[in-house]
């Protein structure tokens, strides 16, 4: 049984009156570390702050808030363990239906009206439900994926209750690992058995992952036709056929589902940046200063949407609107690392537009030296920097733009992209020299750092690949084998908990940039190898 008085709570509610509610509710079995948060906001706040046991939620929330969103946000930015709870409470007798079908599910929901044995129920069994995942949790805390799933497949046996969550995990894991294929098979296990939208949704993300669009086209659609609040399957449709170039499509997918959840601030920057990339530059500009707006109340703002809605202005001629969008970004954004390069490069697109080269020309050196601010902007806006710096005459620069952006892609989309803004600006030959450098630069880095295990000089070979890590963030090559030299020197040094520390995190990294790199698996087993060898504790 739970031990119920040790638990720390967090109700998100913005009643008064239901926040005194609750507390008495919790009060009456026990539970009397109760804080509270009046909105989405204040709960992020708090839970960056301190560590909850458990998360009970309203779903409406106000303000265009609601408690799926918090969820998402807690999940996807990293906010709260797999551990912690997330319960939501609703009068909205059709949740079931609207998270049937999301990609994040709360751990458990209650519909009102609220009682306090309800409560009290629902509470010990999602404890008791928690205490039968937590080995799992815990080898996904620790980075071990594989062995998590090893543990996801034998749990589903023998705790036949919770067999498709747990092999909803297990997919799941192997989605993260980027194996399509075997969290494909259990997407249709599931489905033999039971047809639930998400596991239909889960599907057509890893027949996306195959690159077998059509086939994903076809459930995506069928899902939105068949209940109009799958908005999930709305993002992935409209990927989907953004993949396959049908950019107006994607275009008219992304705005039905804006329509139907107007306030989620990442797909309205999907949809406006859609909507630029289709040519229609005035509903960009519309949904883009609606981006803006909301995110100047948001945890998550950035400062990007004040460029990307800058070029939307700029692109129909509206150059006193794309000045007011400039003056916003400095005076709302201050403060933020990465508002004085966006705004450096926000006046220098004002600039171009203008025909001020000079000053185009000053904004733009301005923006190359930010420094670490300039490392920390989105791949996409380097890119636009790039551009920038091309249509000004520096191609010196944007050559060392373009370097920067090669040494940390994560994948070939990037480079496409990339080589295709030289090519579209008569750099085509530049685009294959500057390519083949990086290529050089990485195969000697890596070699540099073989050469030294080879030489048994363990010591040298993690400081070479662990600067080579500080030059080439991004770059899972350079990643996967600085996490290889570190456990080389553990397989020869013995065990250091900080270069394991060390590995851990860059495998993971590499996991996140590269999920399909067929070499993961091997080192994970290598790293779990020697944590059995050296240090059994860890394993047990």
């Amino acid at each position: 049984m739970a031990d119920l008085e040790r638990l720390n709570l967090l109700i998100v509610e913005s009643n008064q009156s239901m926040r005194s509610q609750l507390r008495s509710m919790l009060n009456s079995f026990g539970i009397a570390n109760v804080k509270f948060a009046p909105s989405a906001g204040v709960a992020i706040s708090r839970l960056r702050d301190r560590r909850y046991d458990v998360i009970l939620s309203e779903y409406s929330l106000g303000d265009g808030q609601d408690g799926q969103h918090l969820l998402e946000d807690l999940r996807n930015n990293e906010i709260i363990p797999l551990d912690t709870l997330f319960i939501m409470i609703t009068g909205e007798r059709n949740y079931e239906r609207v998270i049937s079908a999301a990609e994040l599910a709360p751990n458990d929901y209650i519909l009102k009206p609220l009682t306090p044995d309800m409560l009290h129920m629902r509470l010990l069994r999602a404890l008791e439900k928690r205490e039968t995942f937590l080995p799992v949790y815990r080898l996904i805390e620790a980075g071990e994926t594989q062995r998590a799933i090893e543990a996801c497949t034998a749990r589903a046996d023998t705790h036949p209750r919770y067999r498709i969550d747990f092999l909803r995990l297990e997919a799941e894991l192997h989605a993260a690992l980027g194996h399509a294929e075997q969290a494909e098979t259990i997407y249709r296990e599931i489905l033999a058995a039971k047809v639930v939208p998400w596991a239909r949704l889960g599907l057509a993300k890893m027949l996306f992952a195959k690159k077998d669009y059509a086939a994903a086209e076809e459930i995506l659609s069928a899902l939105v036709a068949e209940n109009s609040r799958y908005v999930d399957a709305y993002d992935w449709l409209a990927r989907t056929r953004e993949e396959t170039g049908r950019i107006e499509e994607a275009r008219d997918v992304l705005t039905s589902a804006v329509a139907l959840s107007p306030h989620r601030l990442g797909r309205l920057r999907h949809l406006g940046s859609v909507q630029l990339a289709a040519g229609d530059a005035p509903a960009a500009e519309r949904t883009l200063a609606e981006v803006v707006r909301k995110g100047k109340y948001s945890d998550f703002r950035n400062p990007e949407d004040h460029v990307t809605l800058v070029r939307a202005q700029l692109s129909q001629g509206r150059t006193e609107e794309a000045q007011s969008t400039i003056r916003d970004l400095e005076s709302s954004m201050g403060g933020m690392a990465a508002t004085p390069v966006c705004a450096s490069l926000s006046k220098a697109l004002y600039h171009t537009s203008t025909g001020a080269a000079d000053l185009a020309q000053a904004a733009l050196q301005n923006a190359l030296q930010a420094g670490a601010a300039l490392s920390s902007l989105s791949t996409d806006m380097k890119q636009e920097l790039v551009k920038a710096c091309l249509d000004n005459h520096m191609e010196a620069e944007g050559s060392q733009l373009v370097i920067d952006i090669l040494r940390n892609a994560a994948d070939e989309r990037t480079v496409e992209k990339t080589r295709a803004i030289l090519k579209e600006r008569g750099h085509g030959d530049l685009s294959n020299e500057l390519e083949e450098r990086v290529h050089v630069e990485v195969r000697g880095l890596i070699s540099a750092g073989a050469d030294m295990v080879k030489a048994g000089d363990f010591d040298g070979a993690v400081r070479e690949m662990m600067a080579a890590v500080q030059k080439m963030p991004g770059n899972p090559h350079v990643l996967f084998n600085a996490a290889l030299a570190l456990l080389r020197h553990i397989e020869n040094r013995g065990w250091n908990e900080r270069l394991a520390a060390q590995a851990r995190g860059l495998i993971a990294r590499t996991r996140r940039l590269d999920p399909s790199n067929p070499r993961l698996d091997a080192l994970s087993g290598f790293m779990q190898q020697l944590v059995r060898k050296y240090n059994p504790r860890q394993d047990s």
